[in-house]
C-alpha cells in the first residue's frame, strides 16, 4: 500500500517491498505523526485550504485512529511502506475521499522531519528525567554513607576520600550530561513543517501556526535544510554517549569495588546474578552489560555520521537509517540509567574494608610532606624525607600514624608531637570539607 503508484507499471520486487519498508521501526512514530498531521489539518483550515467540515472529519478521524492506537485495538502493521502511509490509508478507510486532503501542501519529507524532532524532543525530556533520578539516587547513597576510603589514582591508593565525595563526582558528570541535554534540545526546536519535499509549497500557508500548535520555538530558515538535516540525532546520540562513557566509568568501579580484593560494596542480589558451575559467585552483570552497551551507543552514532557523511542536499533514502540508530541509542542509555540508579540505591557500603584500606596504604603521606612544609621545609625535600620514611615503614610492617616519634624523628627533626593531629585520617576529611565548602560559598 503506497502513496506514490501513480507514476509506476509495474510493481515492485517483493524483496525490494521488505527492504523498503520502514514500518517495523518507524511505528513508534506513530504519536507525533498523528499530532504533526493534527497541526497541519488546523492550518489548512486556518488558511481556507480545506473547509471547516473539512477540518472536522479530518481532526475526528485522527483522533479516533490514535485512540485505536493506543487502546490496542489497532495495530501497526500490515502491508505499508512507513507509518505515514499506515496513518494516512486508515484515515481514508475512515473518513472516505476527505482523508486523501491530509496531504495537502505537505511532504512525506517536511512530514518524517517533524515527526522525528517531536519525538527525538519527548525523548530527550526523557533522558533529561533518568539524569536527575540517577544523580538523585548517587547524592542519597553518598550522604547516607559519607565514610573515609582510599581515593586512587593509577589504580593506586593515594588520598584518603569519602564515599559521598566519590559518588559526588559522578553527580557533577551528570549534571554537565544534563547540560548537554537541555542545551540539544534548545538547538533542535524549530519546525520544518512547510518545507515540502525541498521547497516549500505554492499553498497560501502559515507555518507559525504549526509551530505554535506543536510548541517549537520557531520554524526553520531554509526548507533545504529542514528535510536533511540530522544533526541533532547526531548530537543527541553524541551526548548519549558521553551519558554511557561515565556509567561505564561508574559500573568499572562498582565492578572492583565489588570484588572479593576489594570488598568495599555488596551488590544487591536483584543486580547481580549466579556461576552455572561455581555455587560460590555472585556476578556484577548489571554492571557489567552497561560497560558493555556503552560501545553499542557508540556504533550507533558512529553508524549514522557514516551514513550521513556523503549525502547531497537534501532528502536521500540513506537517511531512513536514522531512526534504528537513534531508538537503539535512546532505549539502551535509557534502560542503564534506570538500571544504574536502581543498583546504587540498593548496593550496601562495607566501611570497615574501606577504612582498614586506608590504614594499609600510607594515604596521610601527602600531609607529612604538608607538615613539613609548614615547618619550613622545602616541599622537595620533604618528599624525600617522606619517602624515606615510607620505606622504613615498609620493613618494619607499620603505619605512619604507627610509629612512635622517637622512630619519626630519624627522618626529620622538625616531626614533633603535633604531627598525630596533623595526619589523622578524620582530621585530614574535616580539613578538606571545610576547604572545599570555602571554596563553593
Amino acid at each position: 500500500m503506497k502513496l506514490w503508484g501513480g507514476r509506476f507499471t509495474q510493481r515492485a520486487d517483493e524483496i525490494m517491498e521488505q527492504f523498503n519498508t520502514s514500518l517495523p521501526i518507524d511505528y513508534r512514530l506513530y504519536h507525533e505523526d498523528i499530532q504533526g498531521s493534527l497541526a497541519h489539518v488546523e492550518m489548512l483550515a486556518t488558511c481556507n485550504i480545506i473547509t471547516a467540515e473539512e477540518r472536522h472529519q479530518l481532526k475526528s478521524g485522527l483522533q479516533t485512529i490514535l485512540q485505536d492506537i493506543e487502546t490496542g485495538t489497532l495495530e501497526i502493521k500490515g502491508e505499508y511502506e512507513d507509518v505515514h502511509s499506515f496513518v494516512e490509508m486508515q484515515l481514508t478507510e475512515r473518513i472516505g475521499e476527505t482523508g486523501k486532503k491530509l496531504h495537502t501542501a505537505r511532504s512525506r519529507n517536511d512530514q518524517v522531519a517533524v515527526d522525528m524532532r517531536l519525538h527525538a524532543k519527548n525523548k530527550a525530556l526523557e533522558v533529561a528525567k533518568g539524569l536527575e533520578m540517577l544523580m538523585t539516587s548517587l547524592s542519597t547513597k553518598g550522604a547516607e554513607n559519607n565514610v573515609i576510603m582510599p581515593g586512587y589514582t593509577h589504580l593506586q591508593r593515594a588520598q584518603v576520600v569519602t564515599f559521598g565525595h566519590h559518588l559526588g563526582a559522578y553527580v557533577e558528570m551528570f549534571k554537565r550530561d544534563n547540560k548537554r541535554i537541555t542545551n540539544a534540545i534548545e538547538v533542535m526546536d524549530e519546525n520544518p513543517l512547510g518545507c515540502g519535499a525541498l521547497a516549500g509549497t505554492t499553498h497560501d500557508i502559515d507555518r507559525t501556526i504549526t509551530t505554535a500548535i506543536l510548541g517549537f520555538a520557531k520554524p526553520v530558515n531554509n526548507f533545504l535544510d529542514g528535510v536533511s538535516d540530522r544533526d541533532y540525532l547526531l548530537e543527541l546520540m553524541a551526548d548519549f554517549s558521553i551519558i554511557m562513557m561515565h556509567l561505564s566509568r561508574l559500573s568499572e568501579e562498582l565492578i572492583l569495588w565489588s570484588s572479593q580484593e576489594f570488598k568495599f560494596i555488596t551488590m544487591a542480589d536483584a543486580y547481580s546474578t549466579g556461576s552455572s558451575i561455581m555455587p560460590q559467585k555472585k556476578n556484577p552483570d548489571a554492571a557489567e552489560l552497561i560497560r558493555g552497551k556503552t560501545g553499542r551507543v557508540y556504533g550507533s552514532l558512529f553508524a549514522l555520521l557514516t551514513t550521513l557523511k556523503g549525502l547531497p542536499l537534501t532528502y536521500n533514502k540513506d537517511m531512513q537509517e536514522d531512526k534504528e540508530q537513534f531508538f537503539d541509542a535512546l532505549d539502551t542509555v535509557l534502560d542503564c540509567m534506570e538500571i544504574m540508579s536502581k543498583m546504587i540505591d540498593t548496593l550496601t557500603v562495607n566501611a570497615d574494608h574501606m577504612k582498614a584500606a586506608i590504614q594499609a596504604g600510607f594515604l596521610n603521606a601527602t600531609e607529612v610532606a604538608d607538615y613539613l612544609v609548614s615547618k619550613g621545609t622545602a616541599f622537595r625535600d620533604a618528599h624525600e624525607i617522606v619517602g624515606k620514611l615510607i620505606i622504613y615503614c615498609e620493613q618494619e610492617k607499620k603505619a605512619i600514624e604507627e610509629l612512635t616519634l622517637s622512630e619519626l624523628k630519624r627522618f626529620s627533626s622538625q616531626l614533633t608531637d603535633d604531627i598525630y593531629d596533623y595526619i589523622d585520617y578524620e582530621t585530614i576529611i574535616t580539613k578538606g570539607n571545610k576547604k572545599l565548602m570555602l571554596e563553593n560559598s
